[in-house]
Order: structure tokens, then C-alpha cells, then sequence
């Protein structure tokens, strides 16, 4: 009878192609972006329920087409891994427990916490998709709820051993309370998923964890105020009010010449306790409208060769568009000065929820995690004003024939630094 039921509901899931479920996902991920921009959690708590049921009727889509193709190539294609001996034991524990009588007592009693693997997997896909989290010091904390930052590498000196270097060394170290902010992903989980094995329920958590992780994530990391959430790159290190930390004063700019470069490396590299710090390369970080119309045609330029290269900076510069940057604004600074650490927290468990309730068929749980994120000194990023960016003008300067017979009459007379030796025979 329980195959049976599974394979109506395989036949079912497989009345959609993947592609039109992957087209479903991309307009629910739209709508969860919208309710955090509008603040509308109930939007965003529906969005994300629908979520993950998308994502459950892929990976039961899948399984049918690899059961069909009984190819482990096919397999690696859908994203279900070989797992260790520590993660397939986890994960038959949970499904042991799901289709108990009581599932809600039967979890709780599950003592193994997910595997830092798996979480592991999931930093992966992220830093592979996600081209800011792969410029940021990104880290998977694991259990850990407090994480040493150091701004700077300090400072050592000869001599006999004081105070004053103590204090120096201790001031470029803070504690960041990665359990302040937590981000809690539901997971509803049908019983029919259960019957697919440890390597599938792997394969939808994973993504289901993905997906919550990436939503907000990219936000929080340009512009979150504080609040409850990770501290941007746009905002003050200081002068909070309520736990909402303000913006930076936009600095504004026109050109992305020489000399504005300048004045902004200059700032990035002041760093703390009156320090400077070496700068091979910096970040850029700007709304996709304002790359196309104000950093695009203020960074391409025209070769010898008819040609055109874009993105072309006075200094080493990754640009990366994203929708997080307000209009008109940009951030600039160095990617790796921005930590955000994300892990499972002391808990690490996927536990029974009763926070939504569903058909007989699907049961709710929840997997927690605590993270957060901040600049990790007040010079690392320079928030921009590109309002007024003009486009590259390629500079021309129209010189007369008598301006260029006085060069040359000052060359040939030895001002320009090619005199003739002392003693030398005039040239005939």
C-alpha cells in the first residue's frame, strides 16, 4: 500500500518539467525579496512555505529521473552526493524518527546534531552562486557562538615588555556575538521524501537551507542596520540609536579618475590605531541600474584597435553588481574586511515544529541557524554618491605647429633632459 502511495505521488510531481519548477522557484524567490524590502512577514512566511514545496517537488521529480536512468553521473548532475558514514547515519536517524507514531518526542531524543559537512556543502553553493559571499571573509562557525575579530595584525616591538603594547595589541580584537541573530528555515517534509533514503533528504534540506540562507543574506551584508541582523557595509561601526546603526556619509564623486581613486584608497588604507595597511585590489560593489548607466560607460574606454574594454579602473577592482546597493549609491572597499560567520549554533539539530499545521500527509520541522555579520574596522568600506558620475571622456589636446617647433627647440637645447655631453661633437 505505501508503495503504492508513493508512486502516485511520484507520477504527480512528475506532471511538471524541472525547468518549469526551477521558472516557479525564481518568481517565489522574487516574492521573498519583496517581503523582506516591504517588511510583510506574513507575505514572506507564505512565499517561503511555498518555497519549500518547490523544492520538494523537485528533488521528488528527480529522484524519478535517476531511478529511471540508474546512472550515479545522472545523480551528480541533480545534486545528491556520496555521503559519509556520519551523515547517512544522521540522516536515517531522522527519517526513523519522522515516521514514528510521534515524531515530535522521537527528534527531540536524536542527540547527533547535523554534521558540520553538510553545512560545509551548503558554504559551497553559496560562495559559487553568490560573487559577494565569495569576496567576504565568509565563514562556517559551526557550533560556535562568539568569534575573535581582529581588525589589524598589530603591532610588535623590542624591548622590555609594557603596557602600552598589551593595550595596542588588545585594541585591535573584538567579540562578535554570532547568537544574536538566528535564521530559522522550515522545512515541511511529505512522507513520501522519507522513502527516498538519507542521500535525498540531504539533497532537499541542503537546498531548502541554500535558498533561506541566500534570501536577505546579500542584503544584510551591503545595508543591514544592526537590528537584529547582520551590520552592512554602509553603516557607521558607531552611534546606534535603538540597535539601528546609521548610514556613512555618502561620499560624492563624479569621476572614477586618478586622483577621486586616490582620495579613496587613501581612506581605505587608514587602518586602526592609526595604522596603514597595504592595498592590492579593492571591491566594488553597485546596483545593477547604475552599473549599465553611470559605472559601465564611466569605465569603458576605446582601443588603438577599434576595440572597446570595459570595466577599466586606475586601480586594481572588482566589480560586483548587486540589487542590495540602493540607486545612486555604491560601496567601495576590501572585500575581506567584512566578516560573516554562519553555523548551526550549540543546538545543530533539525527539530519538530508546531508553528504551521498541514495535511496528514507533510509534518513541519525546523533547522536554526546563528550567524552574523560586520565590517571589521570603520575604514574598511567607503559608502559612495554616484548620482552625478560622469561618462569617460577621452582627453585630446590640439597642439600648433609653433608649440611643437618650441618642444622640439627645447629637447634640442638639452632642457628636456637630453643635452649633450660636455666635449661631444655637434651633430652636423
Amino acid at each position: 500500500m505505501k508503495k503504492m502511495k508513493m508512486k502516485m505521488d511520484l507520477q504527480f510531481f512528475a506532471m511538471k518539467s524541472l525547468d518549469l519548477i526551477q521558472e516557479e522557484r525564481n518568481v517565489i524567490l522574487q516574492r521573498m525579496n519583496s517581503a523582506i524590502t516591504e517588511d510583510n512577514p506574513e507575505q514572506f512566511n507564505q512565499a517561503f512555505k511555498d518555497l519549500a514545496n518547490n523544492v520538494q517537488e523537485a528533488v521528488m521529480q528527480e529522484y524519478e529521473q535517476a531511478v529511471q536512468g540508474a546512472d550515479s553521473c545522472i545523480l551528480a548532475q541533480r545534486g545528491v552526493r556520496q555521503l559519509t558514514s556520519q551523515e547517512n547515519v544522521y540522516y536515517q536517524k531522522v527519517i526513523d524518527a519522522m515516521k514514528s507514531v510521534d515524531p515530535k518526542q522521537a527528534i527531540t531524543l536524536i542527540d547527533d546534531v547535523m554534521p558540520t559537512t553538510v553545512i560545509d556543502e551548503i558554504f559551497t553553493y553559496l560562495q559559487e552562486n553568490h560573487p559577494l559571499l565569495n569576496e567576504v571573509d565568509f565563514q562556517n562557525t559551526g557550533a560556535v557562538t562568539k568569534w575573535l575579530l581582529s581588525a589589524t595584525s598589530g603591532t610588535a616591538g623590542w624591548g622590555e615588555l609594557c603596557g602600552e603594547i598589551v593595550d595596542e595589541l588588545s585594541a585591535t580584537f573584538s567579540i562578535l556575538e554570532l547568537g544574536s541573530t538566528k535564521l530559522s528555515a522550515y522545512i515541511p517534509v511529505c512522507n513520501a521524501m522519507l522513502d527516498l533514503g538519507p542521500a535525498w533528504l540531504d539533497r532537499y534540506v541542503r537546498t531548502v537551507l541554500a535558498e533561506a540562507i541566500a534570501v536577505g543574506l546579500e542584503t544584510a551584508i551591503v545595508d543591514g542596520d544592526g537590528n537584529e541582523k547582520p551590520l552592512g557595509m554602509t553603516r557607521a561601526l558607531s552611534g546606534a540609536v535603538d540597535g539601528v546603526h546609521p548610514h556613512k556619509t555618502a561620499v560624492a564623486i563624479t569621476k572614477l579618475d586618478a586622483p577621486t581613486y586616490g582620495g579613496l584608497l587613501d581612506t581605505l588604507s587608514k587602518a586602526p590605531n592609526n595604522k596603514r595597511r597595504p592595498i592590492p585590489s579593492v571591491l566594488l560593489v553597485v546596483n545593477p541600474t547604475d552599473y549599465f548607466t553611470k559605472v559601465f560607460p564611466a569605465t569603458t574606454v576605446r582601443a588603438t584597435d577599434g576595440t572597446f574594454r570595459s570595466d577599466v579602473f586606475p586601480y586594481p577592482t572588482k566589480t560586483i553588481q548587486s540589487t542590495a546597493v540602493p540607486v545612486g549609491r555604491a560601496v567601495i572597499g576590501l572585500g575581506k574586511q567584512y566578516f560573516m560567520g554562519l553555523g548551526t549554533g550549540k543546538g545543530g539539530k533539525i527539530e519538530h515544529s508546531d508553528h504551521a499545521m498541514f495535511k496528514e500527509d507533510k509534518r513541519l520541522y525546523r533547522a536554526k541557524l546563528y550567524g552574523n555579520g560586520r565590517p571589521k574596522d570603520e575604514n574598511a568600506f567607503v559608502y559612495l554618491n554616484i548620482e552625478d558620475l560622469e561618462n569617460y571622456v577621452l582627453e585630446v589636446k590640439v597642439t600648433s605647429t609653433s608649440e611643437l617647433r618650441q618642444t622640439n627647440e627645447v629637447i634640442t637645447n638639452g632642457e628636456g633632459g637630453t643635452s649633450q655631453g660636455e666635449g661631444e661633437p655637434e651633430n652636423p
